[in-house]
């Protein structure tokens, strides 16, 4: 399962957001097919969103065979495989990597200090 997480100053809609952080999961194998995926209720209260953001999300991605929902039982990732093109994963790790340096430049760090601090991450 995935954290969802939306950001308001990313300028894209909190639905194309959800969308496409499934789609990265089920590329990086951290959705697999088959897996349930929180009701649209839950998910809509715990991102503190409107239903009907989740719902249309879901929907979209029902539309494109990525997801199925059956009645009683909950939405699940489909028999689909999702692949990312290097250009769009590079497009998203740069879009991420200049979000995360305006935030970091705004409080003061140099590029060393964010260098320093990535390569402890683990």
């Amino acid at each position: 399962m995935i954290n969802f997480k939306l950001d308001p100053k990313a300028g894209a809609p909190f639905y194309r957001q959800i969308i496409d952080q499934i789609k990265f999961g089920i590329a990086s194998g951290n959705l697999k097919i088959g897996e349930q995926l929180p009701t649209v209720r839950a998910l809509a209260v715990d991102l503190k969103v409107n239903l009907n953001t989740v719902a249309k999300a879901y929907k979209e991605l029902e539309i494109q065979n990525v997801l199925e929902t059956q009645q009683g039982t909950g939405t699940f990732i489909s028999k689909i495989e999702i692949k990312i093109s290097d250009k769009e994963r590079k497009d998203k790790l740069q879009e991420i990597c200049h979000e995360f340096s305006t935030i970091a430049f705004s409080y003061g760090f140099s590029i060393d200090d964010i260098i320093n601090q990535l390569k402890t991450q683990k």
